[in-house]
């Protein structure tokens, strides 16, 4: 890259369900410091996941102010934003200040809304238009549940005076003093109203919905100059961008640039996106035609998704929700006790199960236990399952595309768990790359600020930095994995059996 010096630095926002991450990057791309804090989730009723949006707001403001305090202002030449998707906020169109809790992306409470508009026989014409499934997974019946079962707020909403967004569009909203509504192509593509071949918001959908218009931002392409932050927030005045959902700020930080790259995160979810360049129609119904980013509208790059609703999450429940008394440090040690699962496997439908399922009504479910298991048991079948629901999306991968996966990145907080990768790369037969910057959903988004403040010149140039950290290779023999696999597909058919008896 041709920008090396300190002096032009970027501030990647990246706001996720966990944390709050702020990260300090080098016109080189280089990872310079990175603050972070918890974020809480709440959990009021079986399958709602809420969120405070102001806390989330403090959160990212605190740790902004952090990462800008270790260096000198007047070096940040951008600020990028990358963020949880799907993640439903609304807002005081006057005041900024949340008129309700967000309902984040993995709660199920609209699955009644999803399934009437599928027995009404909407689920081709969803498809079409938005490359996505209708599931409570998506923006559009989270809002719809939201407007439904409050008067006062569809009152709001018809009148003009909330503001409808994902986390991306409320930090804008927050940072510019309510100046700028807008979001861009990656975050609208997962709202289940967006259509991503005509690049708007789709009247018939918003219409089926019953979403009032006037909420929705705008949107523009994940490059793009989307305002300035007030001063008051960071010492001066910085524009922001870059915006990008944070699945694909992860592709486009791992430079899987051309068709047929592919990269997993393991966080809180799995997401396992594999650049195809242009859309893709023919897609099996387990996977999601999404829009990997956008720098024009004649330069839209198309990628297929697989989510996996619960990765890490299954590890935190094993440790808040059962008590095991294990810390993730502790996690590579007791995996690495065992020498196999001895048949014990844990299917963490906790919060149903996405791709390729896409079964609301699956629940959780630990199969195989003896006298003789013990909490190592546990923990090891929950990192397993990471690793077999990976492949229950690689697979659908595979019969979806006409080319061949042959190597994939890994990045999130489970990428560092070494244990998980060796046994990812076994249980897929294929290599696995970790990168040797681990942070590449804040690197996404800083790539694509650099690029709109011309600090490197194109794609090229950025992929010839990239630099892999580690690689995983298969150890196992294709007997082996295949019989492993087919134990784990008989534990999630009874997951699901499980819910309709």
């Amino acid at each position: 890259m041709n920008a090396h010096n300190r002096d032009n630095l970027i501030v990647s926002l990246d706001q996720g369900t966990t944390n709050s991450k702020a990260v300090l990057f080098s016109g080189s791309g280089s990872l310079l410091s990175i603050s972070r804090l918890k974020v809480e989730q709440e959990f009021p009723k079986p399958g709602w996941v809420e969120q405070n949006p102001a806390k989330i707001w403090k959160t990212v403001v605190r740790v902004g102010r952090n990462i800008v305090s270790k260096t000198d202002p007047r070096d940040i030449k951008a600020i990028a934003i990358t963020n949880q998707r799907e993640t439903t906020v609304l807002w005081d169109k006057r005041t900024l200040e949340p008129v309700c809790n967000a309902i984040v992306w993995q709660d199920r409470r609209s699955e009644k809304v999803c399934e009437e508009l599928r027995k009404a026989g909407y689920s081709d014409l969803v498809r079409k238009r938005t490359g996505l499934v209708i599931d409570p997974y998506f923006s559009a019946s989270k809002v719809r549940w939201l407007l439904d079962n409050s008067p006062k707020l569809r009152k709001k909403a018809e009148e003009g005076e909330i503001h409808f967004g994902t986390i991306d569009s409320f930090l804008l909203s927050r940072l510019t003093n309510g100046s700028v509504h807008a979001t861009d192509y990656t975050n609208a593509s997962r709202t289940m109203l967006f259509d991503i071949d005509k690049l708007r918001w789709d009247e018939e959908l918003v219409k089926l919905f019953r979403i009032p218009p006037e909420i929705l931002p705008e949107v523009y392409p994940s490059v793009n100059s989307f305002g300035d932050c007030d001063e008051k927030f960071f010492g001066r005045r910085l524009s922001v961008e870059s915006v990008i959902g944070d699945q694909q700020a992860s592709l486009f930080g791992q430079a899987a640039f051309s068709r047929g790259l592919a990269k997993n995160t393991y966080g809180t979810g799995c997401f396992l996106l594999v650049n195809t360049d242009r859309r893709i129609n023919n897609v099996p119904e387990g996977l999601l035609c999404t829009m990997a980013w956008g720098f024009a509208k004649h330069k839209i790059t198309y990628a297929l998704e697989g989510s996996v609703l619960v990765a890490g999450a299954g590890m935190q429940w094993l440790e808040d929700g059962l008590k095991i008394g294990w810390k993730s440090s502790d996690v590579f040690r007791g995996s690495r006790k065992l020498q196999s699962n001895e048949g014990v496997y844990f299917v963490p439908a906790l919060t149903g199960l996405g791709a390729p399922y896409w079964d609301a009504a699956a629940r959780g479910l630990i199969i195989g236990i003896t006298r003789g298991t013990t909490k190592e048991h546990l923990v090891r079948s929950a990192l397993e399952a990471i690793c077999y629901q990976t492949r229950d999306v690689f697979e659908s991968l595979r019969l979806a595309v006409d080319f061949e996966i042959k190597m994939m990145r890994a990045d999130g907080g489970g990428a560092s768990n070494d244990f998980l990768m060796q046994f990812q790369s076994d249980i897929l037969g294929i290599k696995i790359q970790r990168p040797f910057v681990t942070e590449t959903t804040a690197l996404g988004a800083a790539l694509l600020a650099g690029l709109s403040m011309q600090l490197w010149k194109n794609l090229d140039e950025i992929s010839k930095a990239w630099k892999p950290g580690r690689e995983f290779i298969p150890t196992m023999g294709k007997t082996e994995r295949d019989r492993l696999y087919e134990r784990w597909k008989d534990a999630v058919s009874r997951s699901r059996s499980w819910s309709q008896e």
